[in-house]
């Protein structure tokens, strides 16, 4: 039987590449409906829109979804969640999406296949998802974050450098692997037990989030698993510049990128 799950939608006005970015249309519409909209085709129980200003809850009156107005001193998406769970009192076993506000385009299926996969494993209490590299560039490119597992699935490491280095292709200066290495790249998109999140607010800061600039550091540092869901593709990248809302305008006017 299929896992029941609840998405909650992190959605902060003040953002300092593009303040406002969940209000902002897209489509004919602010970009926060488009984000309930794909939540909501996911099949999840209930989703919420975690917000810290009124406006943006505001935008989303009217849709089948909670908006709830949370402090605005969390420094993460991540942190927002944990108020949720606690704020509705949802039991340790309830399975959270993390969606972010600013992700438009996400496949609906990805969000209900992430939560399913952390159903069922009882080894983990975080999963994220990964897909394949197929371009040789993107290995080095350090805005592509990759992910190394082991023969569970596990995280072993997130890094935005080209790991695993393959020693003996890279150091020829050949730039490409060889062939059948399991590149991969996160896609940032989390499901969580709720026991996780209440677990998360307390963990402090690790050297390695601040050095790489990846939060999610924080859950293996302090000796936790993450469960990697491998996926065929990527969904269509989100929205975090002024050029990127304008490549998703013309993504949903059927325009060349």
């Amino acid at each position: 039987m299929p896992a029941d799950f609840t998405i909650v939608i992190p959605a902060r006005y003040g953002s300092t590449r593009l303040p406002g970015k969940p209000l902002l249309e897209l489509g004919g519409k602010p970009m926060i409906a488009h984000v309930c909209e794909r939540a909501l085709e996911a099949g999840a129980a209930e989703v919420v829109v975690a917000t810290d200003d009124a406006r943006i809850a505001e935008a989303v009156d009217g849709l089948p979804v909670t908006a709830m107005l949370t402090r605005t001193e969390h420094a993460s998406g991540t942190e927002r969640l944990a108020e949720v769970a606690e704020r509705r009192a949802w039991s340790d076993d309830t399975l959270v999406v993390n969606l972010q506000g600013d992700e438009p385009f996400m496949d609906a299926a990805l969000l209900r296949a992430l939560a399913e996969a952390l159903g069922r494993r009882e080894d983990c209490r975080v999963a994220t998802l990964a897909a394949p590299i197929h371009r040789p560039e993107e290995i080095f490119d350090p805005n592509v974050v990759k992910v190394v597992t082991d023969g569970e699935n596990r995280a072993l490491y997130f890094s935005r450098a080209a790991v695993p280095w393959d020693r003996e292709s890279f150091a020829e200066g050949a730039g490409v692997p060889m062939p059948g290495m399991p590149y991969r790249r996160h896609i940032g998109v989390y499901a969580y037990t709720a026991s996780y999140l209440r677990r998360y607010v307390d963990l402090e800061p690790s050297p390695l989030e601040h050095v790489e600039r990846l939060e999610q550091l924080r859950i293996l540092w302090h000796g936790d698993r993450i469960l990697v869901v491998p996926v065929e593709g990527a969904p269509a990248p989100g929205v975090d510049t002024a050029a990127d809302l304008e490549r998703a305008r013309r993504h949903l006017s059927g325009r060349a990128p």
